[in-house]
């Protein structure tokens, strides 16, 4: 293992302690100020405050060192009358690197548990607390206080160069490299007053709820985008590639059906897709995928996306894979690196100028049973101390893509968590 930090003195199991609560709290208003964790789609999801255990990996071995850490400590932690919700029973939230052997990922387990499903709330606690007192002391009132005074300033790359890397890829792609590599920049913020990561998450759910507000160790965002979910043996992922910016009335019907029918993004979205459908096969007995993409209408941008629904097998080839198992297998997809996958990982090292570390990663959580959901770390930002933060925003390039709209698609992605921050 090249990097662990265990905090749990009780590898075996944890107490687990859970009540439901009656009425249906605001998740994202029970975190604490310090440490939040969340995953929460619709008001549904779980949040998760204190830490119990944690896990800082990487190298070539770190999701299967993760896989095993986290078997070790949740053995026998599920318990027979966990609820019907997320988090019933012992759950550890991760944040892993976009390069999990070169990156380092992060694994934690918290104290506190809150969630719901299906109108079902919970509490569960891991460390044997009462779960109905520890609410009244788990999170403080957010405040609303003036917005901060921001301060922008360009990251790895500005833009004139960031074009000029994307104009490269395009000359690479059309000499026949590869066919698709996303290139990704940052953005640096400064605020006059502490980042209130509460406040973000709260922003950014009621301005995107059809994504999933997610904040796992200083990383946070509204990820439109679900790479793996497990239940039992069913498996589900929603692939996003192809993006076009909103309008006002006519314009944005039109914007719309332009996206629809254009054969550069559909092509960028049909790589997408296969690279999914390729890495799961092994691992499936039955594997399906619509031939045709739907539109998936967000505040800031609309983007060509595919849902795909498998059953995994019992045993197989590859043996019985455990959810993160399957996380390393489609990670990363062509919508967050490219096609072919190593040719577009070597020109990403090579032209993005930057460390991505958690961003495009997957980010979600994983219960004791194996089930979880992981997304990718889209429209996020790290927090960087408590006055700042680096935001991130990619484009899949591919044959025709034009530099100057790309750097425009990157702006509306900024947009997302830049409203954020300035409401």
């Amino acid at each position: 293992m090249t990097a662990a930090a265990v905090t749990s003195s009780d590898t075996a199991a944890f107490p687990i302690r859970t009540a439901r609560l009656d009425g249906a709290p605001d998740l994202l208003r029970l975190l604490p100020r310090d440490g939040a964790l969340s995953w929460v789609r619709r008001g549904e999801g779980l949040v998760g405050a204190g830490e119990v255990a944690r896990l800082e990996v990487s190298g070539p071995d770190a999701l299967a060192e993760a896989a095993a850490w986290w078997t070790d400590l949740a053995r026998g932690s599920a318990g027979p009358d966990a609820p019907a919700a997320p988090g019933g029973g012992a759950v550890v939230f991760a944040g892993i690197a976009f390069d999990p052997a070169v990156g380092t990922s992060v694994f934690v387990v918290p104290r506190v548990v809150a969630s719901r499903r299906g109108g079902v709330t919970c509490v569960t606690t891991m460390d044997g607390s009462d779960p109905r007192a520890v609410l009244d002391d788990a999170a403080d009132e957010v405040p609303d206080g003036p917005l901060p005074q921001l301060r922008y300033a360009d990251g790895a790359l500005d833009p004139a160069s960031w074009c000029a890397a994307v104009a490269e890829a395009v000359g690479r792609i059309d000499a026949g490299e590869l066919a698709k590599v996303v290139l990704a920049r940052d953005l640096l913020v400064a605020s006059d007053v502490p980042l209130d990561p509460r406040r973000l998450l709260l922003r950014l759910a009621d301005r995107f709820p059809d994504c999933w507000t997610f904040a796992v160790d200083g990383l946070l965002g509204a990820t439109p985008e679900l790479l793996l979910r497990r239940t039992g043996r069913q498996l589900s992922a929603r692939v996003l590639a192809g993006t076009a910016p909103r309008g006002s009335g006519a314009h944005d019907e039109r914007l719309a059906a332009a996206l629809l029918g254009s054969a550069k993004d559909r092509a960028e979205h049909a790589l997408a897709v296969d690279s999914l459908v390729r890495a799961l096969e092994p691992y499936c007995t039955a594997l399906e995928a619509p031939g045709e993409p739907e539109l998936l209408t967000l505040a800031n941008v609309r983007h060509l996306a595919t849902d795909v629904t498998g059953t995994q097998r019992r045993r197989g080839p590859l043996g019985a894979a455990g959810l993160l198992d399957l996380v390393g297998a489609v990670h990363p997809t062509a919508a967050v690196c490219g096609t072919p996958t190593d040719r577009a990982a070597e020109v990403i090292a090579e032209l993005e100028g930057m460390d991505r570390g958690r961003y495009a990663g997957p980010v979600g959580w994983m219960d004791a049973r194996g089930d979880g959901e992981f997304g990718l770390a889209l429209r996020c930002a790290e927090l960087t101390g408590g006055h700042g933060a680096r935001l991130f925003a990619g484009c899949g390039i591919v044959a025709g893509s034009d530099p100057t709209a790309e750097l425009a698609e990157t702006q509306a992605k900024f947009a997302a968590f830049q409203a954020a921050l300035e409401t």
